[in-house]
């Protein structure tokens, strides 16, 4: 933890929260504070999309609908800005024309950010930023177990012979030993695969599976209960597909499923995780330009912001 008091976000009863930077929640740039413990960085990125682009403007949307978040969390009950020092570290540039030149921007600026603060929440961006993400988070922590809370599975081979997209990357992971394969999770699954085998060959690479159907039929508690003991202990990143959210929830995002989430079962599932050993999160696939009222940037404004308490609350 940082020795110094930690700076807190812009004080909304003397600055109205429309006026300013869009950092997250108004907190301090990483620049302007002397040591952090938690950053928020952005990759605004979405060369690896199959179906409707926009992604790449998912952190400035979300930055914009966070600014209403307060300092204090009474669900965690925790005052995550003051525990801890939580920055804003911008945007890590990522190549939209190369693909592969961009997955290795993001791993070497998050192996760089994760040299300068305990823990990284990355708002995206599509979900091929995962894998650069768990290449940096395995040089600090070795295997992870990843939970990934998706409408899909995301452990695809390849689209048009490519084998790095946002429905690729945990194929990717596990193939490269990134993930611990005897405690990672998908929640939140659901709708329609290329065919049984996809299934097959998601269990080989080392996931069970908390379905969407599973957690409407026997609740948080239940899902909760079986994640839990599927991590332990063991160190573990948080992927948050935003898509995970039924589209009434989360309209804006490229390839939304119907039958997801609620929000508050969202935030329900990260509160029951907070005391996990979370190292490292990311939300990703925010679309803005298929939101409407800012509903998805909302959701996903929420769920950065409770990733980052029960961060602050663990330690």
């Amino acid at each position: 933890m940082t020795e110094h008091t930690p700076q807190g976000p812009v004080d909304a009863s003397l600055t109205p929260r429309y006026a300013g930077i869009a950092t997250f929640a108004k907190l301090p740039r990483i620049e302007d504070v002397p040591a952090a413990d938690i950053a928020v960085v952005g990759v605004p990125f979405d060369t690896g999309v199959s179906f409707r682009p926009g992604a790449r403007f998912g952190p400035s949307h979300v930055r914009e609908a966070s600014r209403l978040l307060r300092p204090y969390n009474p669900a965690q009950d925790v005052s995550p800005f003051y525990v801890k020092q939580v920055v804003d570290a911008g945007d890590i540039v990522a190549n939209p024309f190369n693909l592969d030149e961009a997955v290795d921007q993001v791993e070497a600026a998050a192996t760089e950010l994760g040299e300068k603060v305990d823990k990284i929440v990355t708002i995206g961006g599509d979900h091929t930023i995962a894998l650069p993400l768990l290449r940096a988070i395995n040089k600090k922590h070795g295997p992870v177990a990843v939970l990934h809370f998706d409408a899909h599975l995301d452990t695809w081979d390849t689209y048009f012979g490519a084998p790095t997209t946002h429905g690729t990357p945990f194929r990717r992971a596990s193939e490269e030993g990134l993930i611990d394969m005897t405690a990672s999770m998908h929640g939140g699954t659901r709708g329609p695969l290329y065919g049984k085998q996809d299934l097959e060959d998601d269990a080989m690479l080392g996931f069970q599976i908390v379905t969407s159907e599973f957690i409407e039929e026997n609740g948080v508690p239940a899902a909760l209960e079986k994640i839990r003991k599927r991590v332990g202990d063991k160190p573990l990143y948080i992927s948050i597909d935003i898509d995970v959210l039924d589209p009434a929830h989360a309209p804006g995002t490229g390839t939304p499923e119907a039958g997801g989430l609620t929000s508050r079962e969202m935030l329900r599932l990260i509160r029951g995780l907070a005391d996990l050993h979370i190292v490292g999160a990311d939300v990703v696939e925010v679309a803005p330009a298929y939101d409407h009222a800012q509903i998805t940037a909302v959701a996903a404004s929420h769920v950065v912001y409770e990733l980052v308490s029960a961060m602050a609350a663990r330690d």
